[in-house]
């Protein structure tokens, strides 16, 4: 399968002429009087607003918004991405990309350093978290977007780069030449509780696989036989690629379906079933969701839940239940379409578009109920405009356990600190509908 497929998570003269003289077919092969007439009004639109709108529009402009407008209108995740877009995208996708290795933010039209990646260039030129950086090759940031002072910083592994730091504490700015570096987004991050194997996985891209990889291996040799369970943490993950998310299913499920994906035809059906073998075979394992959790992370969740390999615990998840093809326009080089092209649908054939998946235990990070969703809040797929429906699809309201913190129990990640006692069975989960929890018990 294409890695560019499954995304959460796509010259326009080219196409204007398409619409314009290459009228599109029916079913039966053949173009409709109504379309052809559809198409002569869209050409009309297009020649009033070029001559006489107020301002003089570039016809690229025009194209790009029409044609964003027609698939903005079908539903919140088709869209077409230029060829800036789209490179963007696909270097999200690889998880790696030419650079300096540098987590940043703007304050006061300055690129301000969150912290520099270990074993970065930015890393080894000493640069330091709260640094700023006001020039990048001699020109000015201020004026720029962050977006725009990224694209600077990056560029091909072992070119050079010269920027302008300023530092709290020091009289003068310092002038550093770094020299790019492949630079690899780690998608997976692993730490050992004591007994207790603690994974994140904060996007799916290439780099996935390969990272969950690493991870289980760390905990083979940081734990070993001590292994109580894991926790796999995919709160707030928006998703990313569908082949990284069936992967990450497989490693934990030693058969059965992982995700099926169904489109507009019956003949579009495809599923993709978990190869013999697991990684930790038997290990308890509990999963943390949140609203903040869709696309592929809802595969997985839904996946090890169907499957009875895993107890989800947290909040409701997102309810992106939705496939999107990436299909390169001109081999790329006028931008991609992001098309939904299916819904995708658990083992057990639970579709979650727009209704989210439930986890087992609901868990509150604090004694408070979460505040009630504001209106103007994108809180889950149902918020989105235009979002897609399945008739088969109902949300109902949680019916499993509900916990939730003492009052006054000050815990910096309540739900985590829940999972790793029930995995160390410092916790029974009561089946009552509200269940205060016990306070921490000190790990064996």
């Amino acid at each position: 399968m294409n890695k560019l497929q499954g995304l959460v998570l796509a010259g326009a003269g080219g196409f204007i002429a398409a619409l314009i003289f290459v009228a599109p077919m029916t079913s039966k092969g053949v173009a409709s009087t109504d379309t052809y007439r559809q198409l002569n009004l869209f050409g009309d639109v297009f020649e009033r607003v070029k001559n006489d709108y107020v301002r003089e529009v570039p016809d690229n402009e025009l194209v790009e918004s029409a044609i964003n407008g027609m698939l903005a209108s079908l539903d919140p995740h088709s869209s077409y991405m230029n060829p800036k877009n789209f490179a963007d995208m696909q270097v999200q996708t690889r998880g790696e990309f030419g650079g300096l290795g540098l987590e940043v933010t703007m304050e006061d039209g300055l690129v301000k350093v969150i912290s520099p990646m270990d074993g970065t260039p930015a890393a080894r030129a000493g640069i330091k978290s709260g640094d700023l950086i006001s020039t990048i090759d001699g020109q000015q940031i201020q004026g720029l977007t962050l977006s725009e002072a990224v694209d600077k910083m990056r560029g091909p592994a072992n070119s050079q780069v010269h920027i302008t730091v300023i530092r709290k504490g020091e009289k003068k700015p310092l002038e550093l030449t770094l020299t790019r570096a492949v630079i690899r987004v780690d998608s997976v991050r692993f730490r050992a509780d004591h007994d207790v194997a603690y994974i994140r996985i904060t996007t799916f891209n290439e780099q996935t696989e390969e990272g969950l990889a690493h991870a289980v291996d760390q905990t083979k040799k940081q734990i070993g036989k001590r292994l109580k369970g894991i926790v796999l943490d995919l709160r707030n993950n928006p998703g990313g690629l569908l082949d990284q998310a069936i992967s990450v299913s497989d490693a934990f499920l030693d058969q059965g379906e992982v995700v099926s994906t169904r489109g507009r035809r019956a003949s579009d059906t495809q599923r993709y079933n978990a190869r013999s073998g697991e990684v930790l075979p038997g290990v308890p394992m509990i999963v943390l969701i949140n609203e903040g959790s869709a696309s592929a992370s809802e595969i997985v969740a839904g996946a090890l839940q169907d499957h009875k390999r895993a107890r989800l615990l947290g909040m409701r998840s997102f309810g992106k239940g939705s496939v999107q093809t990436v299909i390169p326009l001109s081999g790329g080089t006028d931008g991609a379409l992001r098309l939904t092209t299916a819904k995708y649908y658990t083992p057990s054939g639970r579709s979650i578009q727009a209704t989210g998946i439930d986890p087992d235990i609901e868990v509150w990070q604090t004694a408070e109920a979460p505040p009630a969703p504001d209106p103007r809040d994108i809180r889950s797929e149902a918020d989105l405009r235009n979002h897609l429906e399945d008739p088969g699809a109902q949300a109902k309201p949680h019916v499993g356990p509900i916990v939730k913190p003492k009052p006054g129990e000050k815990i910096d990640d309540f739900q985590l600190q829940y999972a790793e006692r029930l995995l160390r069975g410092q916790e029974v989960v009561s089946m009552s509908t509200t269940t205060t929890a016990a306070p921490p018990a000190q790990p064996n």
